[in-house]
């Protein structure tokens, strides 16, 4: 018997309209179909695509900076104007992009000067580049860290050209190991390197030095404190800082005993866009802008808006204006309050984590809601992704990391979830 003759792709794709896509887009997820002699699965191919792209979601793991998420959820919009980027308004000349944000992150850190590029690992690797190039830097081997994506801390110091040089061992590296290397005859150390190992612990006979101690060595300190704790006394927060952030290094306070430079995110404790921070010292600082890397690893307006607003907020210290802080310091009694929205919902205790590679083994106490069963499939598939933890055979939804302006959509959801059948 002759075969049914296939739909015509401009037919099928103009079907699927109403997925959202750009015509383009459709055409592609309808010739897929007919190439697998499937014309029906176009919708959900064109779905497909349309859910590989940036959307919105509702994060209810209670991971406050969740690297899949995004990290510190942040509140950003501007007008399709101009901006004085790189323009002095004063002289009507040409700019410098770094001057606003470098003068306000310099005052909310305690620092002499600063600058921004596009990460952390940017900002280590311009360091490294523009003051140890083809020179040493020292690191404690129990500070050779890997951080996400498989980026590793003798890679970066690698790329940047500068000789790395180990001192200590894994788990114990004492004063005395660093002045030693000092004192070799063939060393020529531009920098100490301290790299705060922020995404693992390191218990049991461990030793290392402070970061006064390694000030004292003579060459400049770098201090990586990677996660972006401004000031460990958080004066941005009315009840001050809170238990969970004990010993955790902050850049004020790194910079007060010694540390020359410390770099940092600026999408985790800092709660701001994703960034690279440098500060501190001018003359180093300065060094980093002029080297040639600096502008290959610099961040665009939208990116230096969004960390502007961020740092004004820090120094009207307003915490309520930064996401990330209005939600870590949520007690569980105001958390509690928001429950009659989920009537009918199962109530339990939660424990939220700072997350985004910061803060390993701290949990907060939260509150959480849930349904029996793992619903938490149909809950991504929703036309705004609901993301939740499934824990003892039920999904639960930690408060914590939902905004309460979306409490009632979350209930619906759920209700509408325990309605059926688990997935």
């Amino acid at each position: 018997m002759p075969q049914d003759r296939p739909p015509s792709v401009d037919r099928l794709a103009r079907s699927l309209d109403h997925v959202g896509l750009p015509m383009a887009l459709l055409v592609d997820a309808a010739r897929q179909a007919i190439a697998a002699g499937d014309p029906d699965s176009a919708v959900e191919r064109a779905r497909v695509i349309s859910r590989r792209l940036l959307a919105p979601v509702i994060n209810g793991t209670g991971v406050l900076l969740h690297t899949n998420l995004g990290r510190a959820p942040l509140s950003w919009s501007q007008n399709a104007d101009y901006s004085n980027l790189e323009l002095d308004l004063d002289t009507g000349g040409r700019g410098d992009r770094q001057r606003g944000i470098g003068m306000l992150l310099a005052q909310a850190c305690g620092a002499e000067s600063a600058m921004v590029v596009n990460n952390c690992a940017a900002a280590v690797l311009l360091t490294l580049a523009a003051l140890a190039q083809g020179r040493e830097a020292l690191v404690s081997r129990g500070e050779l860290v890997e951080i996400g994506g498989g980026f590793r801390v003798p890679d970066v110091m690698a790329w940047s050209g500068a000789k790395l040089v180990e001192v200590g061992t894994t788990n114990r590296t004492r004063w005395e190991d660093y002045a030693a290397a000092l004192a070799d005859p063939g060393s020529d150390a531009a920098l100490v390197v301290q790299v705060h190992r922020s995404n693992f612990r390191l218990v049991g006979y461990t030793e290392a030095p402070r970061t006064a101690e390694l000030a004292s060595l003579g060459p400049p300190l770098v201090s990586n404190i990677g996660s972006g704790l401004l000031d460990s006394r958080c004066p941005w927060l009315t009840g001050g800082p809170p238990g969970w952030l004990d010993a955790e290094p902050a850049a004020r306070q790194s910079l007060e005993a010694g540390a020359s430079l410390v770099t940092f995110s600026g999408d985790k404790l800092f709660g701001g866009p994703q960034a690279g921070v440098i500060a501190g010292r001018a003359d180093l600082v300065e060094a980093c802008r002029k080297h040639p890397l600096a502008r290959a690893l610099r961040p665009g307006s939208l990116v230096l808006a969004a960390l502007q607003e961020t740092a004004l907020a820090y120094l009207r210290r307003d915490g309520e204006a930064i996401d990330f802080w209005r939600m870590a310091v949520l007690s569980t009694e105001q958390l509690r309050s928001r429950l009659g929205a989920y009537e009918g919902l199962q109530a339990t205790e939660a424990s939220s984590t700072p997350g985004g590679g910061t803060l390993p083994g701290v949990e907060i106490e939260s509150l959480g809601v849930s349904v029996a069963g793992d619903c938490t499939g149909r809950l991504r598939s929703r036309p705004r992704p609901i993301i939740a933890r499934v824990r003892d055979d039920a999904t639960v939804v930690d408060l914590r990391t939902v905004h309460p302006d979306d409490d009632a959509e979350v209930a619906d959801a759920l209700r509408q979830a325990a309605a059926q059948p688990s997935d």
